[in-house]
């Protein structure tokens, strides 16, 4: 049990750290707390739900993913970070207001994003026309019922995060993006062009909660309030490490994805801790996983108010 929910756990973490690293990002530039952004995801997610319908499977598999599942990847990744910039461009640019002015617009625009996804496919739920797959033979020997499409999963998102790291570590534009982040008036009249450096961040933030709502979507199952119902989390991630830090993002997005998946083994503490009794245990469900995850949040806070990774890109 311990370890299919760790699998469980390691899968939906990729998900929450592909939106937490976008929110951070768009947090430590651009200077508001994007409430559109769980929005965002469900803008890719349904992207690549049309693309995947006019596009099939072209052929092949990866992983137990059709070709055309990975086009419609990059699909839902490019109309998440558009809408992103079109959003900015049009909305947050001209706006002669301070962070809480952006932050309670992100919020209506937010419903915008919703309302037109719910007119254009109804409010009920809907799927990828992937076939379900058995777990893997090898790993149910051990208890742990993972797919093929679960790795994808794991390993797409872990492809995305290295070259967000790659990007932010040792090219021009991530030193840019750092300097912004530390200093924005230093780095404006150090010669950094920061109107273009804050449009790369959309695009690079928006592309990446596009990638985690798409796999939101194979993980469970698509509807309009999926990236809002994920905000929250999201949000909890971010401030667990450290509001304004990437990776500080990515260490919360694992914290928090794996404790709202680890909640069930509190009802049954006896039978994996040793020396506990095996009738005793808190008797709490998968329901109550958000508030585990936020009193860990608040527990850590007051400790370390700044998160565990302080305030770094």
């Amino acid at each position: 049990m311990v370890l299919d929910l760790l699998a469980s756990g390691l899968i939906y973490s990729s998900i929450i750290v592909l939106g937490s690293i976008g929110l951070s990002l768009v947090y430590s530039i651009a200077n508001f707390a994007n409430f559109a952004h769980g929005d965002t995801m469900t803008v890719g997610a349904y992207a690549a739900l049309v693309t995947f319908g006019a596009v099939g499977g072209l052929g092949g598999t990866v992983l137990g993913l059709p070709y055309g599942f990975f086009v419609a990847l990059g699909v839902g990744i490019g109309m998440a970070a558009l809408v992103a910039v079109v959003t900015e461009k049009f909305i947050y640019e001209g706006m002669d207001v301070g962070s809480i002015g952006l932050l309670i617009t992100s919020i209506g625009i937010a419903f915008i994003y919703r309302a037109i996804i719910q007119m254009g496919f109804g409010a009920d739920f809907t799927r990828y026309d992937i076939p379900a797959m058995r777990p893997i033979d090898a790993l149910v020997t051990y208890g742990i019922r993972v797919t093929l499409q679960d790795v994808a999963i794991v390993a797409s998102a872990t492809v995305l995060v290295v070259g967000l790291h790659l990007l932010l570590q040792y090219t021009d534009l991530g030193r840019k993006m750092r300097a912004m982040a530390d200093n924005p008036d230093l780095a404006r009249v150090s010669g950094i062009r920061t109107d273009r450096v804050k449009l790369w961040t959309w695009i690079i933030g928006a592309g990446l909660a596009g990638a985690g709502g798409v796999f939101l979507g194979l993980f469970s199952r698509l509807t309009p309030r999926m990236g809002f119902d994920l905000l929250l989390i999201i949000f909890a991630a971010v401030i667990l490490g450290g509001i304004g830090s990437v990776y500080g993002a990515m260490l919360g997005g694992v914290l928090i994805g794996m404790t709202t998946q680890l909640t069930p083994i509190l009802s049954e503490l006896g039978a994996v801790l040793p020396l506990v009794p095996d009738t005793w245990g808190i008797p709490i469900g998968i329901e109550y996983a958000n508030a585990i995850a936020f009193v860990i949040m608040v527990a850590v806070l007051l400790v370390r108010p700044s998160g565990i990774a302080g305030e770094v890109v």
